[in-house]
């Protein structure tokens, strides 16, 4: 694998949570770069802070903890309690003039709120304000309505990022969701600037034929990328990306879809899709490549990863300019995230790679608050579907019967897409509509 004398995934921000979807009552837990982390509020302070999880007395994780009732982070295991600062404040076994030692203490990892989002920094905390948060400029800007979207993906962020500056392969993998095959066509992408902070590119053209207006792309190193075109008569709009790497071979996608509509009434519209049946939509999405490139990197590893990309993979057209250019950032100046480290073994179970729970409904609040909602609604449905038909049965009224009959069809009805809603918050479907 590519690794470089400075390897910059090592010293840089990353989102790891949508400030809405973190429980300010509870510690939760994050893996950065490998590294597991703990996320707790501060309420003295008024902030997050992040630790790495585990505690200095025996080593357990602190995630598995609580917050004490004057807002300490305390360990499961003894009660050992840690504040903002990581330094042991109490520990309950000790007699009471006994002074914590100075290895009682916790690593805290910068961070920082932005843009609706908790950043943390992988390096040493002192060295984070020598770097800039990796933000996206526009957004500071008024007038957005963004949608935003999170999953645990069974593959690396370079394979991540790879697959979102990839504008070419939208019509093929997602014809039937995003894309159609009849829009797919050559696709001339020009690089204007390059380095170690990343790059920028055009097509001039841009996607469906031209039919949208030129595609900005912007790649902010190592982990954020985005594209930025104007639909005439209809809105601005961008796609956010960022690929935080979590495992080899795991990371998790941030993406943000802001829009800047011409027509109030759009956005109106937009606005009442609840942001549960939104991310579902956004996993159908994220399904239709994501079992063929938990396989796709193996096979690149095995070829010799980035070093041998250009090699390895034949790529005669401009379609891969960006991909190419991501792949010389690696190799120039940034390194990978996992430098002498191999991907896990391949995922046989495909249950396992398009599980939707564990890898975002129970860290969404929006998700996790729906799927509760739709099992309530599952277990007392068929009650109240009886209940109807004996009053149906004992009543006498025309109309009264009229109106049973209506609630039994709409019960039934209303179960029956319960019953998709809650696989859709819980499992992925193995066929994408592209193969349908």
């Amino acid at each position: 694998m590519s690794d470089t004398p400075s390897n910059l995934w090592q010293q840089a921000w990353y989102p790891v949570a949508y400030l809405r979807d973190l429980d300010p009552q509870a510690p939760q837990r994050f893996v950065l770069l490998g590294q597991p982390l703990v996320i707790w509020f501060e309420r003295g302070e008024g902030i997050w802070r992040v630790f790495a999880d585990v505690c200095p007395h025996r080593l357990v994780p602190l995630s598995e903890g609580r917050l004490s009732s004057d807002g300490q982070l305390e360990c499961p295991y003894h009660g050992w309690q840690f504040d903002g600062a990581g330094h042991c404040t109490l520990i309950p076994q000790a007699a009471a003039d006994l002074t914590p030692p100075a290895r009682a203490q916790c690593r805290s990892y910068a961070a920082r709120e932005a843009q609706g989002l908790l950043f943390v920094f992988s390096g040493a905390a002192e060295l984070a304000e020598a770097h800039p948060l990796p933000v996206v400029p526009l957004l500071d800007e008024p007038g957005w309505l963004v949608q935003d979207t999170f999953r645990d993906l069974p593959y690396d962020a370079i394979t991540l990022l790879e697959n979102v500056l990839d504008v070419s392969h939208v019509p093929f993998t997602h014809h039937g969701t995003v894309g159609k095959r009849s829009n797919a066509g050559p696709v001339e992408l020009e690089l204007i600037e390059q380095g170690p902070e990343g790059f920028t590119g055009i097509w001039q053209e841009g996607p469906r034929r031209g039919k949208l207006g030129t595609q900005h792309t912007t790649f902010i190193a190592p982990g954020l990328m985005w594209h930025d075109l104007t639909a005439k008569g209809f809105a601005r709009i961008l796609t956010v990306v960022y690929a935080t790497p979590m495992q080899p071979g795991q990371c998790r996608v941030f993406a943000r879809f802001p829009f800047q509509f011409e027509q109030k009434l759009a956005a109106r519209l937009l606005k009442l899709r609840p942001q549960w049946l939104q991310h579902i939509g956004n996993h159908r999405v994220l399904e239709d490549d994501q079992i063929f490139l938990h396989y796709q990197e193996r096979d690149v590893e095995r070829q010799g990863g980035s070093a041998n990309y250009s090699r390895s993979c034949v790529l005669p057209t401009s379609s891969d300019r960006y991909v190419l250019a991501l792949h010389q950032w690696i190799n120039r100046y940034g390194g990978v995230p996992f430098p002498r480290q191999s991907l896990p073994p391949q995922e046989t179970s495909l249950e396992q790679l398009l599980d939707r729970y564990d890898s975002h409904t129970r860290h969404c609040r929006s998700c996790s608050a729906a799927l509760m909602q739709i099992r309530r609604f599952r277990r007392l449905g068929p009650a109240l579907i009886v209940m109807a038909l004996l009053v149906l049965a004992l009543s006498s009224a025309a109309l009264l019967q009229l109106g049973l009959v209506v609630v039994v069809l709409l019960m039934v009805l209303g179960l029956r897409q319960a019953a998709i809603w809650e696989r859709g918050l819980t499992q992925g479907e193995r066929h994408p509509p592209r193969n349908a």
